[in-house]
C-alpha cells in the first residue's frame, strides 16, 4: 500500500518522537509498503534549521528505502511563543500544499492537531483518503497541566482542532492505555483506539560497559553517573535536580551528567552556576551512533516528569534506557502512565515531582546499592526485549493499514 506519513520530525532532526517514526516508516518499507514521509527541515531542539538544509522551500531525499520530502521552516528561538506559532503554521501550509501532489492510499499523521491539523485536513478529510492519528500525548490537556495553554480561547481552539482529527481518523493510534479514559470521555468511539506501546531498536541499544569510550573521554568512570539525556524544556522540572545535586554536593563521587538541549537549558546552566554547582556537568545532544555508549555511561537514569500529567503523557526517553539495561529514577504523580509503567517493567523507582529533598535521598541511597541497581536494569532489558520491540510494531501497524486496504475496496471506511 502507498502510506503517507505526516509528522513534523523525521531523522535526523532530534525531535522526541523522531525515532520512533523514523524506525516505523523504515521497517514499514521493509515490510513491502511504499512509504512517503512529509516531514520539517531539522531543527529540533535548538530551533535552528540545520545548514545543509537551509535555502530551500522543500526538498527530497531517500533515507533507507524511505522517500522523505522536507518543507521550510523558519529558524529561531523555540522559547518564543510566537516564532513556534509561526513555525507551526509554516508547516502546516507547506505539507498540505506539497502533499496534494503526492499518490497515496492512506496517511499516517502524529498529533497534536495544533501541528498537523491543516495537511489532516486536506490530505485525509477532503481527499477522503483513510488515516491513522497518532496520539502520543493527550491534548489539550498535557498543555494545561504544563501551564502552557492558560486562556480557555485557547485552550477551546486546541480542543477544537483535536477533536476534529479524532472523530475522523480512521484509527487512533495511543501509546499507552493509560490515554484510553482521556478520549473515551471525548466521545471518541473505543473500537477506533489502537495501543500500541513504544517501540526501539534493542539491538542498537543494549547493555554496554560501564566503563566505555565515552565514560572515559568524559573522566566518569569513577564517578556514580546520574545521567538525565533529552530534551531539556520546562515540562521536566530539572531545576529540582539542581536543588538535589546542591544537597549531595558533599558526595565526591556522585556526578549529575545533564545531555541535550532546549528552551530551558541556559536558564539551568545559569542556575548551575550561581548555586556553584561542580558536581553538574552539561553537554550537547550527541550523534545518535554513540547513543549507546552514554546510555551506558548512566549509574543511573532520570526519566523526570511535572506534577499534574496524569495520564496524558508518556516520556519517550524511558524505553532507550529499558533496553540499555540501566536503572531508572523516576519522578511524578503515583497516578501517572510514567509511575506505572516504571512499576509495572520493575525498572526503577519512583518518588513523587518536585522534591528535591527525597531526590537527593533516592540517589544516595541507590548509589549504596549497586546489586539493586543491577536487578533493576536487567528488569527493564527483559521488559523491552518482551513488549517494546521494533518488529513487533511494525507488524501490529502493517495489520492496520491492511485493514485499510479492504475498507478502501469496500468504500466503508469513513
Amino acid at each position: 500500500m502507498r502510506l503517507l506519513v505526516v509528522t513534523p520530525f523525521y531523522a535526523p532532526d532530534l525531535g522526541p518522537s523522531t525515532p520512533l517514526v523514523t524506525m516505523l516508516c523504515e521497517d514499514l518499507a521493509q515490510l513491502g509498503h511504499h512509504v512517503q514521509v512529509l516531514a520539517a527541515v531539522p531543527h529540533f531542539p535548538s530551533g535552528q534549521v540545520a545548514a545543509e538544509y537551509r535555502g530551500h522551500v522543500w526538498l527530497a531525499e531517500e533515507r533507507n528505502g524511505v522517500q522523505v520530502k522536507r518543507v521550510w521552516v523558519p529558524s529561531g528561538e523555540r522559547s518564543n511563543l510566537r516564532h513556534r506559532l509561526f513555525t507551526f503554521a509554516m508547516f502546516q501550509l507547506l505539507t498540505t500544499v506539497v502533499g496534494l501532489g503526492f499518490n497515496y492510499d492512506a496517511l499516517l499523521i502524529t498529533n497534536p492537531a495544533l501541528e498537523t491539523f491543516l495537511p489532516f485536513a486536506g490530505l485525509s478529510w477532503l481527499r477522503r483518503k483513510p488515516a491513522v492519528f497518532c496520539v502520543w500525548d493527550v491534548y489539550p490537556d498535557v498543555g494545561i497541566h504544563l501551564g502552557i495553554f492558560r486562556h480557555q480561547a485557547v485552550i477551546k481552539l486546541v480542543g477544537w482542532l483535536e477533536n476534529f482529527c479524532l472523530h475522523r481518523a480512521s484509527k487512533i493510534h495511543l501509546l499507552s492505555e493509560t490515554f484510553r479514559p482521556s478520549l473515551q470521555a471525548r466521545g471518541v468511539a473505543t473500537d477506533k483506539m489502537v495501543v500500541i506501546p513504544p517501540w526501539l531498536d534493542t539491538e542498537f541499544i543494549h547493555p554496554m560497559p560501564r566503563a566505555n569510550a565515552f565514560s572515559q573521554e568524559h573522566g566518569l568512570n569513577e564517578k556514580f553517573v546520574i545521567l538525565y539525556a533529552g530534551n531539556i524544556g520546562f515540562s521536566q522540572g530539572l531545576e529540582h535536580v539542581l536543588q538535589a545535586a546542591q544537597r549531595l554536593q558533599a558526595e565526591p563521587k556522585l556526578q549529575f551528567l545533564l545531555v541535550g538541549d532546549g528552551p530551558n537549558h541556559a536558564n539551568l546552566v545559569t542556575q548551575a552556576t550561581t548555586l556553584g554547582l561542580t558536581n553538574v556537568k552539561f553537554l550537547p545532544f550527541q550523534p545518535r551512533e554513540r547513543l549507546p555508549e552514554l546510555l551506558a555511561t548512566a549509574d543511573l537514569a532520570l526519566v523526570t516528569q511535572q506534577g499534574g500529567l496524569g495520564n496524558d503523557s508518556l516520556p519517550s526517553k524511558a524505553f532507550p534506557i529499558l533496553a540499555s539495561g540501566r536503572p531508572i529514577l523516576a519522578t511524578g504523580d503515583e497516578s501517572s502512565g510514567l509511575w506505572k509503567f516504571v512499576q509495572q517493567s520493575k525498572a526503577g523507582v519512583c518518588i513523587p515531582s518536585a522534591d528535591a529533598m527525597a531526590l537527593a535521598t533516592t540517589i544516595l541511597d541507590l548509589a549504596q546499592q549497586p546489586f539493586a541497581c543491577q536487578q533493576m536494569g536487567q528488569h527493564g532489558r527483559e521488559y523491552a526485549l518482551r513488549y517494546h520491540s521494533r518488529q513487533a510494531a511494525a507488524q501490529q501497524f502493517g495489520f492496520l493499514i491492511l485493514d485499510f486496504g479492504i475498507l478502501i475496496q469496500n468504500q466503508k471506511w469513513r
